[in-house]
């Protein structure tokens, strides 16, 4: 076929300007198919900016998801600061000081003006942060199924880094080409996932049993066993989703947020107006100098003013940036330093109510309506971070890095909110666990802090790689922003470290066993990938099955599901070997994710042809984003032929007509996999030949579909190390039987199901 160059204005350009400016990728003599349904779509879109009007009501709505647990940090950051009693009058200023500045530099200057903008499409989160830094250096990406298609989706929106900024090059090729590095960025990126989960298991119990801790008279014991019940029902609702009750979330907090700066400016003006001090940041540096290494160990307790700060960032897809920062700026933050100065001005003339200061300087009349709004608060704060979890869960699921749970979306107006059955039994037995062994919230705080001030080290971390590789930052910035944040951090780390004993340990504790898990997993995930990658179906294979008299054509779509986006996996060859017959359309079904939020669905299906066209066989890749919701097996299925059909078409209007296209192997380190050649001699028989392929197609859904499902059992070869022979053929193994299986993940009718067995040796 003679093909000219469109740039010249030749053949192909008029085509290019008959197909309405849709992209086609060409090379001399040959058309890649899959280059050609990725770029038939409009790829300049982004997300629209929000209307002022709906960003106030998001920003009002944003109060209840996101600040329930800082909101409730003024219950206990007292009493967990000064767990000795007040020792000098002027600590107090200085405790106050202290906590006036992290809730500025943290919360406000980092996360709302800094952090916030390092949103992936969006979304925020660590595994956000991640997929960004996956999608400017691709080869990051711990598994190889990068495609150049990938880049041609209107979410990943991003722009490559220029020739002139050397560093942010240089900064990509020595990321990409370090394999160390790459793992090291992989373990933060599961540690902070590991963190969040621990947030989901001390969250809800630190927060009810400083609720229920109001009631006065109570035994300790009586406490813990009513907050255990909370907890219980708890997570007994959370099958129901928080959209049903989450029209009553921003009310209620935001009713939090009046009562506690009421409080404050009551207990200010009554006590002490001299605390205001405080904003002079030498009493800090006092508060040190007196207490020395005892002042050192109560910035543990300090630390737990900015708890949930991280929600504000992991929840962003949820709300928009604008919103977030109206919604702290002029509600959160003034709530909370007047919370915290009047608790302060309480405590200069009642020193010893520090162990409950917040319920102690609450005035009597007004005492039960702001209990039973703490303990409404309370559970709020506990079911913003659950959700979290399971968000964060959810993520995790789609990069390969987590065993296979339910996941259940309650929410048809936030794609964000997730169930996992699973995942909330593990919380609840955890959180009544921890509940009942640690019994006050001072000890529950040392676990507590260790968590979260993990997870933000994490965070400005890798914030700090976006800056510089992305954002392209002035290097004196960075450093300053590495300094400032970093630092204070550090230092709330070492002090959070020096309670290892006292209940330090269990996040780190839980955190080890999840990383384990979820490396566990994703290892042998990719070992697996890799093995089919090796051992594809060859070309000659494919040519010998589908000529062999003995291989049976049954009616019906055949969709055998496979990793693989390049090639034809070994399990076919499998299949066949056992089972003799092939559908009348066979279709090689990968779903594959997209380090993006969300993929449009109208760019979801990749086609490609494998071999003559009288074979009936396609390549299919179906991308989601970490955040997409999977169809059902009746959309799934009208969306599958939908899109072949117009692939078929396409093919016609850029000149395929009915020629061979044949499979060859790509050389290309990339190994994008078979390319597609076109023959001249049938092109003015194209419609006719569509025609009645597309008759043979919808003849072939109304006999069905079949879905072949391989599965795989996966061992170490027999010259492995004792260690990776138990980790895969003991530990994996029982992950991947005691986890859910493949079709109950991808909603797979069982009375269409084949699955066929198969053992790779990795």
């Amino acid at each position: 076929m003679e093909v000219e160059d469109p740039i010249n204005g030749g053949k192909n350009g008029q085509q290019e300007q008959q197909l309405g400016g849709r992209k086609v990728s060409w090379t001399t003599g040959r058309v890649d198919s899959l280059n050609l349904e990725a770029g038939r779509f409009n790829h300049g879109h982004s997300r629209s900016k929000d209307s002022w009007g709906r960003t106030l009501s998001l920003a009002f709505q944003s109060i209840g998801v996101i600040y329930g647990d800082i909101g409730t940090s003024p219950l206990y950051v007292y009493s967990s600061t000064f767990t000795d009693g007040i020792k000098h009058k002027d600590d107090i200023l200085g405790v106050l000081s202290l906590i006036i500045y992290t809730i500025l530099l943290l919360p406000m200057l980092k996360y709302v003006f800094i952090v916030l903008r390092a949103n992936d499409n969006g979304d925020g989160g660590t595994f956000a942060l991640y997929s960004k830094i996956c999608r400017y250096a691709p080869k990051v990406s711990m598994i190889p199924n990068q495609q150049p298609e990938d880049m041609e989706l209107s979410n990943y929106g991003i722009q490559l880094p220029s020739k002139e900024l050397k560093r942010a090059a240089k900064i990509q090729e020595a990321l990409e080409k370090n394999k160390f590095a790459q793992q090291i960025l992989f373990l933060f990126t599961i540690l902070g996932t590991s963190m969040v989960m621990g947030d989901g298991v001390l969250t809800p119990s630190i927060s009810v049993l400083s609720a229920v801790g109001g009631i006065k008279h109570l035994s300790t014991d009586a406490i813990v066993w009513i907050s255990v019940a909370i907890l219980i029902a708890l997570f007994a609702v959370q099958q129901f989703g928080t959209d049903k009750v989450g029209f009553t979330f921003a009310p209620i907090v935001s009713i939090w947020f009046l009562f506690i700066s009421g409080i404050g400016l009551y207990n200010l003006f009554k006590h002490d107006l001299g605390v205001l001090k405080a904003f002079y940041p030498k009493y800090m540096y006092d508060y040190f100098k007196r207490n020395g290494k005892r002042g050192w160990i109560s910035l543990g307790g300090v630390f737990l003013c900015v708890t949930g700060t991280e929600a504000m960032f992991a929840d962003l897809g949820h709300f928009n940036v604008r919103a977030i920062q109206i919604s702290f700026s002029t509600m959160v933050l003034p709530a909370l330093l007047t919370a915290y100065t009047g608790q302060a001005a309480y405590l200069t003339k009642h020193q010893d109510d520090v162990s409950n200061t917040f319920y102690a300087s609450i005035p009597h009349k007004i005492y039960w309506p702001t209990f039973v709004v703490a303990m409404a608060a309370a559970i709020i704060a506990s079911q913003a971070m659950i959700s979290g979890a399971y968000a964060i869960i959810s993520q995790s699921l789609t990069l390969g890095c987590f065993p296979r749970v339910k996941v259940v979306h309650t929410s048809e107006k936030y794609e964000g909110q997730v169930y996992i059955p699973e995942i909330n039994y593990v919380l609840m037995i955890a959180c009544v666990v921890v509940t009942l062994g640690f019994k006050t919230t001072t000890k529950i705080g040392n676990a507590y802090g260790i968590a979260v001030v993990f997870v933000m080290v994490i965070t400005t971390s890798m914030i700090t790689l976006i800056m510089l590789m992305i954002w392209k930052t002035s290097i004196w910035k960075v450093i300053l922003f590495v300094v400032v944040f970093g630092l204070i951090e550090l230092v709330y780390l070492s002090s959070v470290l020096y309670k290892f004993k006292e209940g330090g340990y269990l996040p780190l504790l839980l955190a080890f066993l999840l990383m384990s898990m979820m490396a566990i997993w994703h290892y042998v995930y990719k070992q697996k990938y890799l093995y089919e990658v090796q051992n594809k179906v060859s070309r000659d294979d494919i040519l010998r099955i589908v000529k062999n008299p003995n291989v049976n054509r049954v009616p019906g779509i055949g969709l055998l599901y496979s990793q693989m986006v390049q090639g034809i996996p070994p399990i076919f060859r499998h299949f066949i070997n056992n089972i003799p017959s092939i559908n009348t359309v066979l279709i090689f079904v990968s779903i594959k994710s997209i380090p993006i939020s969300k993929v449009a669905v109208e760019e979801r299906f990749l086609f490609r042809r494998v071999e003559a066209r009288e074979y009936r066989m396609y390549r299919c890749v179906v991308r989601y984003g970490y955040n997409d919701v999977n169809e059902s097996p009746a959309q799934f299925e009208s969306h599958l032929v939908d899109n072949l059909i117009e692939f078929i078409r396409q093919e016609t209007d850029v000149g395929f007509g009915s020629g061979r296209i044949t499979m060859e192997e790509s050389t290309q380190q990339n190994n994008i996999g078979a390319a597609s050649r076109v023959s001249s001699g049938s092109i003015n028989t194209g419609n006719s030949q569509n025609n009645a392929e597309e008759e043979l197609l919808r003849s072939a859904v109304d006999q069905g579909f079949v879905y072949l499902l391989g599965e795989s059992k996966v061992i170490a070869k027999r010259d492995s190390s004792i260690f990776k022979r138990i980790i895969v053929n003991h530990v994996y193994d029982f992950f991947r039987k005691n986890f859910r299986q493949g079709e109950e993940v991808l909603a797979i009718p069982h009375s269409r199901l084949l699955r066929v067995g198969m053992t790779y040796e990795i």
